[in-house]
């Protein structure tokens, strides 16, 4: 069963989204679809919002804008495991790194544990990149993430 935590990111969720971890965010559809999708770029702003890239044409994008309201779900070694509801709003469109990727800010609504007593998170989700072109623009992804961060 989720506890819930209360409107702020906690400590240990910031501090893993420092690190650059992958997180599954979810969305509807106008026809009340639900979507989820894969995302590699978020930073914390602070412990009440999150800065994400994603591609602007990508469908959970096109979600966002028309419904605002989205959920992410973390799940992290160390038997990290949180779902985080927020409200999205474009922050920059589009990216300075990219003209195909936007940046939206998610605003924290609600956070629930979702630590079980039957089983634990042993390994989050773990990738590798296709070419050093990909790091790349991983790395000034990020980078611009983390630096609007701290001007925002």
């Amino acid at each position: 069963m989720a506890k819930k935590i209360g409107m702020q990111l906690p400590l240990d969720l910031f501090h893993i989204l420092q690190q650059r971890v992958r997180f599954i965010l979810a969305t509807f559809s106008e026809q009340g679809v639900p979507r989820t999708t894969p995302i590699h770029y978020l930073y914390p702003r602070g412990l009440d919002s999150i800065l994400i890239t994603i591609e602007k044409d990508h469908s959970s994008y096109l979600d966002m804008v028309w419904q605002k309201k989205v959920n992410l779900s973390f799940m992290e070694s160390g038997d990290i495991s949180y779902s985080v509801l927020g409200r999205a709003g474009v922050v920059r469109a589009p990216s300075f790194v990219h003209p195909y990727m936007n940046i939206i800010r998610i605003d924290v609504m609600d956070v629930r544990s979702h630590k079980s007593v039957i089983a634990r998170i042993d390994q989050g989700i773990s990738w590798i990149y296709n070419s050093l072109e990909a790091q790349k623009l991983s790395e000034n992804l990020m980078s611009e993430l983390e630096e609007l961060s701290r001007k925002l």
